[in-house]
């Protein structure tokens, strides 16, 4: 029987996986981070792997990931708090061009061949400042692009297309280097903001659903209350407290690939910057898939933050035990679907629970934890990678990944009720799926300021 051709087209418009496009300003949105995070990636590669060249030292690798990600941990908090008092757009487009800058810098630096390890440490630190205040921002301004009803299903979009260009990013930045060396991965990454600040800049103000206005903190002690709030509603949400607490051991322990992965490809699987570039790529593809896979489920399952963090710790010790490239690619595929899996579900966990007023400071929070685990993790993981080698680095990752996440599958089994009291999960146990709250818990209270 023929469909007609308009309700093929309704069905079409309408079809979860993508709904979230139904809406202009997050299709420029869309577009535009879909080029710059192939630019993101690309960077990514590079720089891990200037590094090692530099150094010979993964745990070198540590400490510039900790450079880069310790102002997120110190300030990441503050960030959430900019995130609810200034305009989002306004704020994203100047920590975009914040971070074109930055990588333009080492693009120059690393092609007139005075880059020393230093100037990739300042940089580092200086676009983890930009990043404190960029991550809860673009975490809290989906909702305002697409509204509540839309929400998760632009938290699975931006998913899938950072993993698409997990996927084009390191494979073209692994074959590049080898050809060009490094400077041209950073020299696009820094004209691949631009695509960003144009989406940007085109999107229209009065199609954003944006919160009401809310009084800033004009003293020191309304600044620390405001931050208060947001860490009270994590700690008295269990089931935001939960997706927040593994998301941050996980990554802590379990997600340190760009301190890890080039070492474990130059000295122990013998395949060189290439083949550095496809493991990232690989990892990449399992994490588009995960991802697609939530934007088609719809609403998220709190049971799939636990079970992609597990999967993540168990291939990760299959990863650290492989000699084989073919092995290891496998292995990299599952890390990167069960890693996408717990973080996009967390994050989406946390966007459907949050009301209005604190989504940046909450969302902050996650951000923080998440990307701020990394000066902890990448210096821990590259000092024991440094002198007890790479795979032990990785078992003994993988191994806490796995026991926090069965740890976190148990507190679900034992408090199905506590979870479904918050509003956030609907009865059935862990099993059941998330649902908007309909109301905001009594206990935080509306942002105060000292007259």
């Amino acid at each position: 029987m023929n469909v007609p051709q308009s309700l093929s087209r309704a069905a079409l418009r309408d079809f979860r996986a993508w709904s979230a496009l139904r809406h202009r300003n997050y299709r420029l949105f869309f577009l535009g981070q879909l080029i710059s995070l192939v630019g993101t990636w690309m960077q990514t590669v590079a720089q891990a792997w200037l590094v090692l060249a530099l150094t010979g030292s993964p745990f070198a690798l540590g400490l510039v990931a900790a450079a880069q990600f310790t102002p997120v941990l110190v300030f990441g908090l503050f960030g959430g708090l900019v995130a609810d008092h200034l305009p989002k757009r306004r704020t994203l487009i100047a920590t975009q061009v914040s971070a074109m800058t930055l990588a333009f810098v080492l693009a120059v630096l690393t092609a007139t061949n005075t880059v020393q390890v230093w100037h990739i440490f300042v940089l580092a630190l200086l676009l983890g400042f930009t990043n404190a205040i960029d991550m809860p921002t673009r975490q809290a301004f989906s909702v305002e692009m697409v509204g509540r009803e839309d929400v998760t299903n632009a938290v699975a979009l931006n998913s899938a297309i950072f993993n698409a260009a997990r996927i084009v990013g390191p494979a073209v930045a692994g074959l590049s280097i080898a050809a060009f060396g490094t400077s041209l991965a950073f020299f696009l990454n820094g004209a691949s903001f631009l695509a960003v600040i144009a989406g940007l800049s085109l999107m229209r103000d009065e199609e954003l659903t944006s919160p009401p206005a809310i009084p800033r903190p004009t003293t020191v002690e309304a600044v620390f209350q405001n931050l208060g709030e947001g860490l009270r509603y994590v700690r008295e949400t269990p089931i935001v407290l939960l997706a927040v607490a593994v998301v941050a051991l996980v990554a802590t322990f379990g997600m340190n690939f760009n301190v890890l992965t080039p070492a474990m490809s130059k000295d122990v699987l013998n395949a060189g910057a290439d083949g550095y570039g496809f493991l990232m790529a690989a990892s990449g593809v399992g994490s588009l898939l995960a991802a697609i896979g939530l934007a088609v489920l719809g609403r998220p399952r709190p049971g799939i933050i636990v079970g992609g963090g597990l999967l993540l710790g168990v291939l990760e010790i299959a990863f650290a035990i492989s000699r084989s490239f073919p092995l290891s690619l496998l292995c990299m595929f599952g890390i990167g679907a069960g890693g996408i899996a717990m973080a996009a579900t967390a994050n989406t966990t946390i966007q459907l629970s949050v009301p209005d007023h604190l989504r940046g400071r909450v969302l902050s929070v996650y951000t923080t934890l998440f990307a701020g685990s990394t000066p902890i993790g990448g210096v821990a993981m590259g000092a024991i990678a440094a002198s007890a080698g790479t795979p032990t680095a990785l078992i003994i990752g993988g191994v806490i990944s796995a026991l926090v996440s069965v740890s976190g599958w148990v507190w679900l089994r034992r408090r199905p009720r506590t979870v479904a009291s918050t509003g956030a999960l609907s009865p059935g146990g862990p099993g059941g799926r998330l649902r908007e709250p309909v109301s905001v818990s009594s206990r935080v209270g509306q942002v105060r300021t000292a007259k």
